[in-house]
C-alpha cells in the first residue's frame, strides 16, 4: 500500500502528478471544507473555497517550506485566508448560526490517516483555548476561526473596541504561551 508524506504528496501535487493529486485532495479535503464551512458557514460558498484553495496549492507547491510549518498547517492557512476573503468581499456579515467556540474538529469523520497526527494537534490547541476565559475564548476564535476584526467583534460581542483588543491580545498571548511551553507528542 502506497503511504507517502504529506511533503511527497504536495511535490507530486504540485507537479501535476494525477495519482499524487488524487491521494493528496482526498487526505486534506474533509478538513478543508470544514474550515471553509465553518468560516463560510453555506455549504456552496465553502465548497468552491475549499476548490479554490486545492488550486492555490497545487499552484504554489513550489513556494512550501517544512520549516515554516506542516504541509497541514500550510494548506489550512491557504484555505482560511480564501474564506476569509470571500466573505469579506461578498460582504455577507449576518449572524452566527452556530456557536464557533464549540468546534472542536472541522472534519467530522477523520480517516485513519489524520486520525494520528490532527488528534494531537486538537487536544493541544483544545486545551489551550479551554485555558482562557470565555471572553477571550470567544474573541481569539471569532479572531482566528471566524476571520473577524477587533471592530466585528466588538459589534457582535456587544463591548467597546478598547476591550475587544484587550480580550483578544491577552488570550492570543495565553494560547502562544501555553503552546510553546507543550512540545507536541508524535508517538
Amino acid at each position: 500500500m502506497w503511504d507517502p508524506s504529506d511533503e511527497a504528496l504536495l511535490a507530486g501535487f504540485g507537479s501535476g502528478d494525477e495519482t499524487a493529486a488524487a491521494v493528496f485532495v482526498r487526505r486534506f479535503q474533509r478538513r478543508v471544507y470544514g474550515l471553509t464551512l465553518a468560516v463560510l458557514h453555506d455549504e456552496g460558498r465553502a465548497a468552491d473555497a475549499a476548490q479554490d484553495a486545492f488550486v492555490r496549492a497545487w499552484h504554489h507547491a513550489g513556494s512550501f517550506d517544512p520549516r515554516r510549518g506542516s504541509v497541514t498547517t500550510w494548506l489550512l492557512a491557504i484555505a482560511r485566508n480564501i474564506a476569509i476573503d470571500r466573505r469579506r468581499t461578498e460582504a455577507v456579515r449576518g449572524a452566527i448560526p452556530i456557536d464557533i467556540t464549540d468546534l472542536t474538529l472541522v472534519s467530522p469523520g477523520p480517516g485513519p490517516d489524520d486520525e494520528a497526527v490532527t488528534r494531537g494537534e486538537v487536544d493541544r490547541v483544545g486545551a489551550a483555548l479551554q485555558s482562557l476565559t470565555e471572553p477571550q475564548r470567544r474573541c481569539v476564535v471569532l479572531a482566528t476561526i471566524g476571520g473577524r476584526t477587533t471592530r466585528e467583534i466588538a459589534e457582535f460581542e456587544g463591548i467597546p473596541l478598547g476591550t475587544a483588543k484587550t480580550r483578544l491580545r491577552d488570550g492570543l498571548i495565553r494560547v502562544r504561551s501555553r503552546l510553546g511551553s507543550e512540545e507536541p507528542s508524535h508517538d
